[in-house]
């Protein structure tokens, strides 16, 4: 399966036990764009992803899907 974000995205924040709304909130972003991120909607700029990494405790390169 190709590798995309917004699966990643989806996968870390449930392996997290956080819903949508907790995770937005620490992304300092709403709801509905963080739900566009797991849809495939739209991509997180390189701050939001540098902010996701501190999240998740994951490296970019693994969240990009650079490294499994």
């Amino acid at each position: 399966m190709k590798y995309e974000i917004k699966n990643r995205i989806k996968e870390l924040r449930k392996e997290k036990g956080l819903t949508q709304k907790q995770l937005a909130e620490l992304v300092n972003k709403s709801v509905t764009g963080l739900a566009s991120w797991e849809q495939g909607l739209s991509e997180p700029s390189v701050n939001d992803i540098r902010t996701l990494c501190k999240i998740f405790d994951v490296s970019a390169d693994y969240l990009l899907g650079i490294v499994d």
